[in-house]
């Protein structure tokens, strides 16, 4: 029988190996410059219904019911003006469809100090094995060492924090997860610098076989802008289309700017392989049952969530 830590061991040599031969696989540019646009963005939900003040979405995550077909979203929210160091819940809202009508619930997470958490920022939530998996960044007062931390649910409804919190630490503000499936490995990408102090902005990236077991940073793009907070390597949402792999971004420079980098590689992009830039903020890639794709955006003072099509010129 295999010990706890000779599993752990196992674990991390097959994700080595599984990554080293996927990286093998092609090289970062894939010559497709200006292929991704989005259409017009319509307002599909606005979380200040039913409230006596202003509120805003900011980072989020839409994600069909597998049972029903309802559609989830889960987000930043505060009332208004910003103050993301107060950023205590996530919003959540019900929909048959991403263009709604949105139906708004009871905060889905509230920040829990005993679990560590002084605010909570970016939900991403995947499906594997009938069970929800919730990424989240769990913000501290070392913004040097956020935690990346994991809920779970089997109904969409009900949100439990994983005992293994947290699953890994990073700065500066590490946050933003996304997470996706490639080949064997889940890959989480999320925002960082190139030091835990600061540094280049960078999207890094950690890949697990079972969403709980982590590995070691690497790093998939890096920005030559440096700094500490913000930066232009915000909300990365990693697609795979038939001809490429497709990082997007934000922001750069401005509030609503989303920049799209492609490449051959899911763990290679480059600032030297442009492929779109589109007028949205915190931006995910939403993709419906008949395959259609649609690009969200929301933000400080954006009234909500707003929702256009993706426009790819190799579809």
């Amino acid at each position: 029988m295999i010990s706890a830590s000779g599993r752990r061991v196992l674990r991390s040599v097959i994700a080595l190996l599984a990554v080293t031969q996927l990286a093998a696989a092609g090289t970062a540019s894939a010559s497709v410059a200006d292929s991704v646009s989005a259409g017009e963005f319509i307002h599909v939900y606005d979380p200040s219904v039913g409230e006596a003040e202003q509120w805003y979405y900011n980072d989020h995550t839409m994600i069909r019911d597998a049972a029903t077909g309802v559609w989830h979203v889960y987000a930043i929210t505060h009332a208004e003006p910003a103050n993301p160091l107060d950023e205590k819940q996530f919003g959540h809202a019900t929909a048959p469809s991403p263009r709604g009508p949105w139906t708004k619930q009871p905060f889905a997470l509230t920040a829990d100090p005993a679990a560590g958490e002084s605010h909570i920022w970016a939900p991403h939530v995947v499906f594997a094995n009938g069970v929800y998996h919730m990424f989240y960044a769990a913000g501290t007062p070392d913004h040097t060492a956020y935690r990346m931390h994991l809920a779970t649910s089997t109904d969409l409804w009900t949100w439990t924090r994983s005992a293994a919190n947290p699953l890994f630490t990073d700065g500066f503000d590490a946050r933003d997860p996304m997470v996706t499936r490639i080949g064997v490995l889940w890959v989480m990408y999320y925002t960082a610098t190139s030091a835990p102090t600061g540094g280049n902005h960078q999207v890094a990236y950690r890949t697990s076989l079972d969403l709980v077991h982590w590995s070691e940073k690497r790093v998939a793009f890096q920005h030559p802008a440096s700094g500490t907070f913000g930066g232009p390597t915000e909300s990365p949402f990693v697609v795979r289309r038939p001809d490429a792999w497709y990082l997007f971004v934000c922001c750069d420079p401005g509030y609503k700017d989303t920049r799209v980098y492609s490449s051959r590689n899911p763990f290679r992009f480059s600032v030297d392989s442009p492929a779109g830039h589109i007028n949205a903020h915190a931006s995910e890639v939403i993709t419906e049952p008949n395959g259609n794709t649609s690009i969200t955006s929301a933000g400080w003072g954006e009234r909500g969530l707003h929702l256009a099509p993706v426009q790819w010129s190799n579809p």
